[in-house]
């Protein structure tokens, strides 16, 4: 209870986005040298960092994507495509600076910041960052994927990460994940939690068949069926069912925006940790920014259950983060139209017939 209490006290940290900034940032858009919400949702977005940040005009130098790494147990019964092991292997590719999400955070100057929260092996690397709570969930298939304490202890973990980043500079995160099998407990956790079929849950993932497609399903059923798992508590669902990486970045979600920083979520599987953060604290919601719309069978139901519009839809569906990177380049662009983008006044252009003077508008 010790462990739940440490977690309510940084939820009740989490404010209401700051009003006075979200208007003052409207108005200066308004007064810049195009007709008005033409820029579409980068104005959303400008106003939206206003709020979370408390300035109007603001701009993020220090960005880091978190990769929360960890292994399934439920893997054990052919979910995936590939093996468990492919796990370790990629975080080994993250630290060597060679995978998608790495070529993309250097293209758009972000920190990897890559976390072992419950790797099944021993890996040791100076830049790994070392949160591990267990070697992998138990196999969900045959009982709960880990206990209720271990789910609190992986959110606080994610908690720690981006507190530790923050206290180096970092303003801005995005969420990334690897761990073999993971969208099979994402499945189980958003049909749980907002009522959605599993069949329409449920993906290919790392690109299985039909046949296996339809095993994983009723692996998902007999698991949640098994676990029972109430919908009603979060933490409950997530210990059941769930894995260490989307509590992790739970944990990242809530740091986030307690600490008043946007966070930019990723697909499917950080989607299913946003909706957890969503349902401890529903403010956090406000401090959330929809990357893209995954390929991954049930993000989109996600998204709308969380009512969050993405950014881009580039059909992808890779997770580690990389969508969420790409959006990085966006909340560059808004910055810089709000700091670089003149003023009607101050470029001598005539705004709209309602703002001139009665006299000048004459012929």
């Amino acid at each position: 209870m010790e462990r739940e209490q440490i977690l309510m006290d940084w939820i009740q940290q989490i404010r209401p986005l700051d009003s006075s900034a979200e208007q003052a940032a409207a108005a200066h858009l308004d007064q810049l040298t195009k007709p008005p919400g033409s820029l579409g949702k980068i104005e959303e977005l400008v106003v939206r960092l206003a709020g979370i940040s408390g300035e109007t005009h603001v701009s993020y130098d220090r960005k880091a994507v978190i990769v929360m790494a960890a292994d399934h147990g439920v893997v054990e019964e052919g979910v995936s495509a590939f093996p468990a092991v492919v796990t370790q292997q990629m975080v080994h590719n993250f630290l060597a600076g060679g995978a998608a999400v790495n070529v993309l955070a250097r293209q758009a100057a972000a920190d990897v910041i890559c976390v072992n929260i419950g790797i099944n092996g021993d890996i040791e690397h100076p830049e790994l960052v070392q949160r591990s709570v267990r070697k992998g969930t138990s196999n969900m298939a045959h009982g709960p994927a880990m206990s209720r304490e271990e789910a609190v202890t992986a959110i606080l973990a994610g908690i720690e990460v981006v507190k530790d980043a923050y206290d180096r500079g970092i303003r801005l995160f995005v969420t990334g994940e690897m761990g073999i099998g993971n969208t099979t407990p994402s499945a189980a956790v958003t049909s749980v939690l907002t009522g959605i079929q599993v069949e329409a849950a449920t993906g290919r993932g790392t690109g299985i068949d039909d046949t296996r497609l339809k095993h994983k399903e009723q692996v998902i059923k007999k698991a949640i069926e098994l676990n029972r798992p109430d919908s009603n508590d979060p933490l409950d669902v997530l210990a059941k069912v769930g894995g260490l990486d989307i509590a992790g970045l739970t944990g990242v979600i809530l740091a986030a925006s307690a600490l008043k920083c946007p966070v930019v979520i990723d697909g499917y599987i950080s989607t299913t940790a946003a909706l957890i953060a969503a349902r401890l604290a529903p403010l956090s919601i406000h401090y959330m920014i929809a990357s893209h719309k995954s390929e991954e069978r049930g993000h989109a139901g996600l998204l709308e259950e969380l009512n969050l519009s993405p950014m881009i839809h580039l059909d992808m569906r890779l997770g580690e983060g990389t969508g969420g990177v790409l959006c990085l380049h966006i909340i560059e662009a808004a910055s810089r139209i709000m700091k670089e983008m003149a003023t009607f006044t101050s470029a001598g252009i005539s705004g709209s017939h309602a703002d001139l003077d009665p006299e000048e508008s004459k012929p």
